[in-house]
């Protein structure tokens, strides 16, 4: 009987390290959010039930595999132990609750539409990506608090010196903080320009020197970070599965490491040999 369950549990597992059965996961999680897309339009009424059991279908596959995850985990506790796993698990076991017919189905509508960012578990690349982007967020912080001093410098001396001009865009300094991010993203923002140059000539300088503060030094600091991230994220996912330049590196750092380990014990066995053969040494 234990043989059985252990045939069962490798058999399992094998499926689960499958990469055909990975890319057939990935095509049902891509499937199920275009099922969510078709169920917005105005389809016949026989395409929904369809559509309806068709989810159904999809949401014991989740189950099957989130299933055979935990069993290639090989207990509970390493399988909750990553965040990801975390997330898939609240995401399938959600979709199980049935919502009936009242408000609760936005509930399970919202659960169906986040099982897109399955993807985001199944594909290491965006794993790399998502963490990086989150690892950014403290350091862009301080990015952003500096960029927003900039901005509310600029929008008080907008709203003093072009609120006149047109109050729509400069009357306050909250909508001189909506017409400066206006500048910035290039929205039209030469009309805001010759707009003001008609009563202050030299006010080029003002959107200029903005345009290059904000946008070619802050938000190319940002990008930078975002890179800084993303290589270190590479190299650690590469040291940890000996993959590229830094699996390499790591490879050869653990492996000089061990024979440094080697070579002490060698000297301190030829150290002891070497005492035990001098004259007068006890035997």
């Amino acid at each position: 009987m234990a043989s059985a369950i252990e045939l069962i549990q490798s058999r399992l597992v094998a499926l689960h390290q499958n990469k055909l059965f990975e890319f057939f996961v990935i095509f049902v999680i891509i499937f199920s959010a275009l099922m969510v897309g078709v169920k917005t339009y105005d389809i016949h009424p026989g395409l929904i039930r369809l559509i309806n059991w068709m989810d159904i279908g999809v949401t014991l596959l989740f189950l099957f595999e989130i299933i055979i995850r935990m069993i290639a985990a090989g207990s509970l506790k390493a399988f909750f132990s990553r965040g990801w796993n975390v997330f898939d698990f609240v995401i399938v076991t959600g979709s199980l609750i049935p919502f009936g017919n009242g408000q609760m189905v936005l509930l399970g509508r919202l659960l169906r539409i986040f099982r897109v960012l399955r993807l985001v578990s199944m594909i290491p690349e965006l794993q790399i990506l998502l963490t990086a982007f989150f690892k950014s967020i403290p350091r862009m912080g301080y990015v952003s608090l500096l960029m927003f001093i900039i901005f509310y410098i600029y929008a008080a001396f907008g709203s003093i010196f072009f609120s006149n001009i047109n109050e729509t865009l400069w009357g306050n300094i909250s909508v001189s903080l909506l017409t400066l991010f206006r500048v910035v993203t290039f929205e039209d923002w030469t009309d805001v320009m010759y707009e003001t140059m008609s009563v202050y000539p030299i006010s080029w300088m003002y959107y200029l020197t903005f345009i290059f503060i904000v946008a070619f030094v802050f938000l190319n600091m940002m990008i930078g970070i975002v890179l800084d991230v993303m290589q270190k994220e590479h190299e650690i996912y590469d040291r940890e599965h000996d993959e590229g330049e830094a699996g390499e590196v790591h490879w050869l750092r653990i492996h000089a490491e061990l024979m440094e380990q080697k070579l002490v014990k060698m000297e301190e066995m030829l150290s002891r040999i070497e005492q035990q053969t001098e004259p007068g040494s006890k035997k």
